[in-house]
């Protein structure tokens, strides 16, 4: 990642690294990286610091009638030209100790918790749902915010209301229902099933909840295709699956304990083609019109100004001429 010399590293996450912008704001940059099972690999994927970045700034906009956001900017005098494209200058918050995890299908951990219990956060569930079955109602099932390198837990909702309050918990779990609910909306029309997605929330400076972090980005949200979509069975999804797959197969030498391997160059084009799938399905924009680090010179960059945030909700491709995604082939199954 780019030295920012003006701007304090607060921390370094798996994909993410936090400065201190003054102010009482953030700047959030997105790497390249990739993890797996709470490690990284050393090799990066191309272009998915910004697929992030993009999408989780027309998600903001998008949503920002159903909750505040954090956005600030995503480019203008606020965002160093170094990471211009991959950075979102942001509110300060009082982050929440807790993830809210919404689950449209049952699939993931949510569906190893439903073998083993007949339920999901402490919801009992029907019996002899398979996998990747579409559930009746969308499932608010939190979980804990762990330490780096420590999985997250599931949690019932009493649990979380004990960490909370009542009153912020109930407040939580229906931001976070209507929220899915608008996502899922969206992807359907592009063609897809939002099967699950995570939100964080932070309390701002007025007392009032505010969404925060990355909002149903690929490595936030589980998309699949809807077309053909039938239980019982893992589905080709546009997030890093197919990377955890591959290092799930023997063939990738790992033992599950060693240092992660390289990616072969043939995961990494996989797994770049997926993320910036995704955008295009989603947003109906190019990523080719989207800011881009000064250190990619393969397109000129387009200049945008300050866009979405609690402070500016402008479409932040609405005042450019942008060309619409062509589709790409459908996903198939590797």
């Amino acid at each position: 990642m780019t030295p920012l010399p003006r701007h304090p590293k607060l921390a370094t996450g798996k994909v993410r690294d936090l400065y201190d912008a003054g102010d009482d704001r953030l700047l959030i940059v997105a790497s390249d990286r990739i993890s797996a099972f709470e490690r990284v690999f050393a090799t990066p994927v191309p272009d998915k610091g910004r697929v992030l970045t993009a999408m989780s700034v027309f998600w903001f906009g998008e949503l920002a009638d159903v909750l505040p956001n954090h956005l600030v900017a995503c480019d203008g005098p606020g965002v160093p030209d170094a990471v211009r494209g991959r950075a979102m200058l942001v509110e300060r918050l009082e982050m929440l100790p807790v993830e809210a995890v919404v689950r449209g299908c049952l699939t993931g951990r949510g569906y190893a918790d439903y073998r083993r219990d007949g339920a999901v956060c402490g919801i009992p569930l029907p019996p002899r749902l398979a996998e990747s079955a579409r559930l009746p109602e969308p499932l608010f099932t939190p979980s804990t915010k762990a330490r780096p390198g420590e999985p997250d837990e599931n949690i019932d909702f009493e649990t979380f209301t004990s960490i909370l309050g009542r009153a912020l918990a109930a407040e939580v779990r229906e931001a976070s229902i209507e929220l899915y609910r608008r996502g899922a909306a969206r992807a359907a029309e592009q063609g897809l099933l939002l099967a699950d997605t995570k939100f964080e929330f932070g309390i701002g400076r007025n007392g009032g909840l505010v969404l925060a972090d990355e909002v149903l980005t690929p490595d936030s949200a589980r998309y699949w295709l809807a077309d053909g979509h039938r239980p019982g069975r893992t589905r080709p999804s546009f997030d890093k699956q197919h990377v955890r797959d591959w290092l799930t197969d023997p063939a990738s030498g790992w033992d599950c304990v060693s240092q992660l391997p390289p990616l072969p160059p043939e995961v990494v084009t996989a797994t770049r083609d997926r993320y910036i799938e995704a955008y295009h399905r989603i947003t109906g924009l190019s990523l080719a019109d989207w800011p881009r680090d000064p250190a990619d010179l393969r397109q000129p960059a387009s200049r945008l100004g300050q866009c979405g945030g609690t402070g500016d909700r402008r479409d932040p491709h609405g005042e450019h001429d942008v060309h619409r995604a062509r589709r790409t082939p459908a996903l198939q199954p590797r």
